[in-house]
């Protein structure tokens, strides 16, 4: 894929963690693996990361690994979820289920297991399923293919965005415990927050303003 670009280059949100307190620093530096999986199969997870990748347009795998890691963990837990609908099962049943789905609905439509298909075919499969316009088979209905949509782009989303590369890329500082933000008004920043790149070239004007 195109490389990503980032208006924060040289900004690390990592170099900053003696800041966080050590229950977050050990949270946080967990994303970055190593990782197991304990309810996605191999293949499971080899769908899954397919997904991932056409959801949030980015192939690396160091990003990638902790998506996947984050889905299984979810599934993991025996929580309630508050926003289920009805008439759609557990998340767990609905995801490992779906995920089998993926390779029949590729066989209708491309003569092909999903995994083999190109990036523009993928996409097409995930719009249709986002709307529920696939043909229904078995009980894969309209409701249910929106379910499965929202419940894989929601976890995916949420891991994507936790991770502390994607952080650096888009200039969240990180965690704000203990060390919080000072600075709140509207255009100025602290000094450890991330500054745009024109921003720095030209000395970062508001950031060093005396408190």
């Amino acid at each position: 894929m195109e490389e990503l670009r980032t208006l924060y280059p040289d900004y690390d949100v990592l170099a900053h963690q003696d800041e966080w307190d050590d229950h977050t620093r050990e949270v946080v530096n967990k994303r970055l693996g190593p990782f197991t999986y304990k309810i996605l199969s191999e293949r499971e997870q080899e769908l899954a990361r397919a997904l991932a990748q056409e959801i949030v347009y980015d192939d690396r795998k160091e990003i990638l690994d902790w998506v996947l890691a984050h889905i299984d963990q979810e599934l993991e837990q025996d929580l309630g979820e508050g926003d289920r609908d009805p008439q759609a099962p557990p998340q767990k049943e609905l995801i490992k289920e779906g995920l089998r789905a993926l390779d029949h609905w590729s066989r209708e439509y491309y003569d092909r297991d999903f995994l083999e298909l190109d990036g523009e075919a993928r996409r097409e499969i995930l719009a249709q399923i986002q709307v529920g316009q696939l043909p229904a088979t078995d009980r894969w209905n309209s409701t249910l293919q929106k379910a499965l949509f929202k419940k894989v782009a929601g976890l995916v989303v949420d891991a994507y965005y936790s991770h502390p590369h994607v952080w650096s890329e888009i200039g969240f500082g990180g965690p704000a415990y203990p060390r919080g933000y000072v600075r709140v008004e509207l255009g100025l920043a602290d000094p450890w927050e991330p500054l745009l790149a024109d921003s720095a070239e030209k000395g970062g004007e508001d950031s060093d303003a005396p408190l």
